[in-house]
């Protein structure tokens, strides 16, 4: 099925039912489903004027805007692609998805948050030589379009949508069917440059309504999506909205105070996001105490390690029923999550169960590729329609990311249970080896965050003088001088076994930090220069102490 055909068949169901939002502290805008399969046939119909093709590529770069999905179901619905592109890009991480995915045309926001995104895309150009694209000029919900377009022409034209150019035009062969791309998506790029991960329109349509009946979406709730739907994240949570009927709350700059407010104003029932936006949240509903009681369920990554903290919160708070989730580009977001009967604490970590029966999943031994017995570390591998169908600009990487039998190597190490529950331990890179056993940086973490005086916790491994691993843990403390790095040694001791404890805690006044699609992750690399560079320095001073 093609994203625009469940759209249809959603205006069929209830023209009229809101299937967006768009959020404005004085003016927000109800979009009907209705609305929204016009404003999409406008975008079908403007790209094929312009000569867009079955297999060409769209760039979307826009925020949180109905336009952006009208953009998703109008380029799926000529059997083309959309490469969201973040607002908060800069010029070498756009110019690689220029040069990765050659859009015949970007659709770009006018007046955005003060952000000169045309003069990025100018800069990304010259730096990515090849076909220029025609540029679309998007106002949004509320924007008045330039005077003069042609500052927005970077070599093959710039122009408006017309809202009425909405003539019907032919699918063309099998295009109901969905299999042709419809979206890609950025990898994180943890294990090299960043890959457009790519999926078609029926593994878009089929993804989203599993994850609408695992969560348990229906007509009339309210679905939070603050996280950007250029993201993998962002645009799982909305497609999973929209498959169940219900509207999605787009947020399209994230304001904590404002966001709160949204969902206490719209009723909001569910809400995706990693533990750095809920606390945030958290922290905005002390200072304003809305009433949420309406939100019941939230799916949460955990980037901070305060994942457990703020379910808690959430279900003291709310009745909020929170579940970990798993998801990558390769294999769209909430790929699995825990059922509403799983127990606590096991439903509050990252992982789950498979959204659908169409998705199998094993864990192998990385050196055998020999399935592991339950219980025991290896990675994670998935096999089934959620899976990457290719990369843009990168065919050969999917042949290279399959094992010859079609299992997709997710890189992720893992464990799963006789239930079939999978528990995600992090990323294989990502796992320290401490006195032979292999050791989940987020386990030290998590005891670190459990202390009063603790507000974020990053745990990363170096190798020691001996050359053997050492975990070295930096905190960010809620008040300065709250706590000693001895006294958090001691802390971890009481709790967790010996050669867990790290080798060594640093205190900072701020972690460094990177704003993804998905949320803000704390920089790990950085931080392990930082470790680095201080053990050299205690390890001279030792040395000038001995002579």
């Amino acid at each position: 099925m093609n994203p625009m055909t469940l759209l249809a068949q959603l205006v069929s169901d209830d023209p009229d039912a809101t299937i967006a939002i768009d959020a404005d502290r004085r003016r927000p805008v109800r979009v009907s489903r209705h609305a929204l399969w016009r404003h999409a046939l406008s975008v079908r119909a403007a790209l094929a004027t312009r000569g867009v093709s079955p297999g060409d590529c769209v760039g979307v770069w826009l925020p949180n805007w109905s336009d952006a999905l009208a953009w998703q179901f109008g380029s799926a619905a000529l059997g083309a692609h959309v490469v969201g592109i973040n607002t908060r890009y800069n010029t070498d991480e756009v110019a690689h998805v220029m040069r990765r995915a050659r859009p015949a045309i970007v659709a770009v926001a006018h007046d955005f948050h003060g952000l000169d995104l045309i003069g990025t895309l100018r800069q990304a150009i010259a730096a990515a030589p090849g076909d220029v694209p025609s540029v679309a000029v998007v106002p949004g919900p509320h924007g008045v379009p330039p005077d003069d377009l042609s500052v927005y022409d970077v070599g093959r034209g710039a122009w408006l949508l017309d809202a009425r150019d909405d003539r019907d035009i032919e699918f063309g062969p099998r295009l109901d069917e969905g299999e042709r791309l419809a979206v890609a998506f950025t990898t994180s790029g943890s294990t090299g440059a960043p890959k457009l991960a790519a999926h078609t329109g029926a593994a878009v349509v089929a993804h989203g309504l599993a994850d609408a009946e695992a969560i348990g979406i229906q007509a009339g709730d309210v679905v939070l999506c603050a996280l950007p739907l250029a993201g993998v994240f962002g645009f799982s949570t909305a497609m999973a909205a929209i498959a169940g009927g219900a509207a999605c709350l787009l947020e399209p700059v994230f304001d904590e105070d404002a966001v709160i407010a949204d969902m206490a104003r719209w009723g909001v029932t569910h809400v995706v996001g990693a533990d750095d936006m809920v606390l945030r949240l958290a922290q905005a509903w002390d200072r304003d105490r809305r009433d949420l009681s309406r939100w019941r369920w939230m799916g949460i990554a955990d980037f901070l390690g305060r994942s457990h903290t703020l379910a808690g919160w959430a279900a003291a708070r709310f009745g909020t029923r929170t579940t970990g989730v798993y998801g990558s580009s390769e294999v769209f977001a909430l790929a699995a999550l825990w059922p509403h009967d799983e127990p606590v604490p096991r439903r509050w970590s990252a992982g789950g169960r498979p959204v659908s029966p169409e998705i199998e999943v094993r864990v192998v031994d990385p050196s055998t590729g020999r399935e592991v017995n339950p219980g025991v570390e290896g990675e994670l591998q998935m096999r089934g329609q959620n899976g990457v169908d290719t990369y843009l600009g990168d065919p050969g990487a999917a042949a290279r990311s399959f094992t010859t039998d079609g299992w997709l190597r997710t890189g992720d190490l893992a464990t799963i249970d006789d239930d079939g529950g999978i528990t995600y331990v992090c990323r294989m890179g990502d796992a320290l080896r401490l006195r032979g056993f292999l050791v989940d940086p987020a386990e030290i973490e998590h005891r670190l965050a459990e202390h009063d005086a603790v507000a974020v916790a990053k745990v990363v491994g170096i190798a020691g003088p001996d050359g053997a691993d050492r975990a070295v843990a930096f905190v960010q403390l809620r008040e300065p001088g709250g706590v000693s790095a001895d006294a958090l040694r001691d802390w971890c001791a009481r709790a967790i076994a010996p050669f867990k404890v790290p080798s060594a805690v640093h205190i900072v006044a701020e972690m460094p930090t990177t704003s993804g699609t998905n949320g803000t992750k704390i920089r790990a690399a950085t931080l392990r220069t930082w470790a680095e560079q201080l053990q050299a320095s205690e390890h001279d001073g030792e040395r000038r102490g001995t002579r």
